[in-house]
Parts: structure tokens; sequence; C-alpha cells
């Protein structure tokens, strides 16, 4: 097997000086490769002409090593950090792998082959990369000489669907009883934020909170890179661009959503606030464009108000610190906070609700003991949860928009 491999690799480094210089006949990429081991390999038994004719398609098309890997639906992240070096993360865990690549350079051919489809590329002068891949999926490169180790590649694999609220309930993420008042407070138009750590969860609960925003809304996503998978019809996905390698071309998030607002929105969702655009949110929610969905990394509910306040400063516009605390206070409805367990497990671990306080916004946690729900206090959140329907209503389309849809 190692000889066939060793083919593989001279027959795709022949595929590339054929194209190179001309030679290719300009068809598909698996009529070349046929008729190139046909013309080098003909003595081959049948049966090892079409595996060898497999290795030289993945080797030229795909990730080497990495294919296992990505083709199992339990891997949720592919960490290599270097040729040798190459993790997993399963069910939450991150675990080691027998997998490697044979150099160096053939962890950096398994990397152009990733972002040449995407036109990026990664090279000395431009050392990092953030990318999306068509399906959806992440993709981080760090390569020398800023990764001491070599090059790094980072694979954050994303679901084609994804997960509901009745899901999140069935995974132990949430509770039945929260899922449907949040479920409810997003049908009442509550502007929600989904705070937490890196990989605590909080796109797969923002995705599914969205959910229960009613299916004739015309909704639009602004994301860093494209995850969201919204289930409604009428979604405008809007996902920001980098600089070029002049420097040139790039589109910010904060222009996405200032944009976002010219497009007769009825929902916004930010994949996350993260800069000066959390002005721009806070001014629009304060200026009837209610309802909006999105995520901020924060280690309690407390601190995801102060940071949201923080990178409204950051927009430099000179306000003073009393008033954007109280475009804050006056914006959001509703927290809630998102922790990854030692057991890799993603639980709600604080649902609040936004008050006013002396000096600004500050929280009231609804989940009180044992888990029970505490109704909210006089105010906006409860206004907008009578405004769906009284006590029982509320209970009751809750749990319709948790049990029957999943999305409301």
């Amino acid at each position: 097997m190692e000889a066939l491999d060793e083919l593989a690799s001279a027959l795709r480094s022949r595929l590339i000086e054929r194209a190179r210089s001309g030679e290719a006949a300009g068809g598909a990429l698996e009529d070349e490769v046929r008729t190139l081991i046909e013309a080098e390999a003909a003595p081959l038994p049948e049966d090892e002409r079409r595996v060898l004719g497999e290795r030289v398609l993945l080797l030229a098309t795909g990730l080497g090593p990495l294919e296992p890997l990505l083709s199992d639906p339990r891997v949720d992240e592919v960490m290599v950090n270097g040729p040798d070096s190459v993790y997993v993360e399963r069910g939450g865990r991150i675990e080691p792998t027998a997998v490697s690549f044979g150099s160096e350079g053939e962890l950096m051919h398994a990397i152009e082959r990733i972002l040449a489809p995407l036109g990026r590329r990664v090279d000395e002068a431009s050392p990092l990369c953030d990318a999306r891949l068509p399906d959806g999926s992440r993709v981080n490169v760090v390569i020398p000489p800023l990764s001491l180790g070599g090059a790094c590649l980072t694979i954050r694999r994303f679901r084609r669907e994804g997960f509901s609220l009745r899901d999140l309930v069935a995974g132990g993420t949430l509770s039945q009883e929260v899922a449907e008042l949040l479920a409810v407070a997003v049908a009442g138009r509550a502007s929600v934020l989904v705070s937490g750590g890196t990989g605590s969860g909080k796109t797969t609960t923002l995705n599914a909170l969205s959910g229960a925003i009613p299916g004739g809304e015309r909704i639009v996503t602004v994301e860093d890179a494209a995850e969201l998978r919204l289930r409604q019809r009428h979604v405008v996905r809007l996902e920001a661009r980098p600089a070029n390698l002049e420097g040139r071309g790039e589109v910010t998030i904060r222009q996405l959503v200032r944009n976002a607002l010219r497009m007769r929105p009825d929902r916004i969702v930010v994949g996350e606030v993260r800069g000066p655009e959390a002005l721009d949110m806070l001014q629009a929610l304060n200026t009837g464009h209610d309802g909006w969905l999105t995520t901020v990394h924060a280690n309690s509910p407390e601190d995801a108000l102060r940071r949201v306040e923080t990178l409204a400063l950051m927009a430099g516009v000179g306000l003073p610190h009393g008033a954007v605390r109280e475009q804050v206070a006056s914006a959001l409805d509703l927290v809630v906070h998102q922790a990854r367990a030692a057991d890799g497990s993603r639980r709600i671990c604080s649902v609040c609700e936004v008050v006013r306080v002396a000096g600004g916004a500050g929280t009231r946690e609804l989940i009180g003991a044992g888990g029970r729900l505490r109704p909210p206090a006089e105010g906006e959140l409860a206004r907008r949860l009578g405004k769906v329907g009284g006590e029982r209503g509320v209970s009751d389309r809750g749990a319709r928009a948790v049990s029957d849809r999943g999305e409301a």
C-alpha cells in the first residue's frame, strides 16, 4: 500500500505538470486522472488502478489524511497543530488521533487545497487566514513564522441544519420550561443576548432561538463567517469580507448592520457582536427595530451587559458612558448565559431579564431554586410576554413552539 501511496503522489505531481504545460485535455478531473493512469500505470491490475485513481483524486482535491476525520459525523472540530499532531473534538471532548501528515509540505498542500477555491491564500506576508467552506464549516490557518511548531489548521464543522429548541431540550442544554419561555419571548419580539465563552454553544443556541421567529417575517442575518441555518423561507444572509492582499475591499460587521437596517427587516440576527457595531445595534433597538438576536463573549450575564457597553464605546463617537448604559438598559430584554461543563456538555446556566438599576442596566435571574422559573418583573419583558398571550396562552404557545415544530 505504501508503494501505491508513493505512486499516487507522483501521479498527482505529474497531473499538476500536465496542467501547467498545457498537456491536459481540459476535461473533467476524473477523466484526466483516468487518462494519466492508463498512460503511466497500465501494467497494474484493474482493481489497483481503480484504487490508485481514487487516491490521486483525493490528493488532488481532498484533504488527504483529514478526510476520514471529516467524514465522521461525530467529529465537531479538527485541530492540526503541525504535521505530526492532529486532534479532534467528539461529544465536547478533545482527543488525539493517529492521523499525521508525511511532511510540512504535505500539510501546506492540504491548506492550499482548502483555501484556493475560496480565493484565499496564506504566505509569509499574510500568515493568518479565516475562511468559510461551502458547507458552512469555519477554517482558521496560522503558518510560520507566527506558528513555531509548523502550520496550524482548525476546522470547525457546522451542521447543515441547526439544532432546534426541541433538540436542545433533548440534549439537556436547557429545560422544557426554559425553552418555552424563550420561544415565547422571541415570538413576542424580545431582544435576546446569548452570552458565554468560546465553544460554549452560543451560535447553536442562537440558531435554535431564531426558529421561534414567526415564518412570515423578513429576517436579515449578519455574520463574520456565515454559520446560522435558519429554517424560515424569507431569510437574507450577509457575511463580512476581509481586506484583500492590497488591504482593500474589507466589509465590516458594522457596515453590514447599517446596511441591514435599510433592507426593510422584520428581524435582524447578528452572529456575534464584537466591535463598534454594538452602538448601531443599541441605537436601532431604541428606535423601533426590536426583536434582535445576537451573541457576545462574556463570563456572566452581568459581564455581557458591561461588554456590550464597552464595545459600543469603541465606536468613538464621544457618547458619555452614562448615555450608553441607558441605551443598554432600554434596548435589551433577556440575557441567556451558556457554559461548557467539564464533561464537554453545553448547558444554559442562567436566564436573566435586563432591568434598570442605579447607574444603568442590571440583571434579574429568572431561574429560581430547583430550576423553577420566576415570573418577570413588571416592565418591557412582561409586556412582551403578555402581548403574546395570557399566563395559560403563553405556556401553550411556548409548548407548541418547542414540541410541534421546534422552531415556532
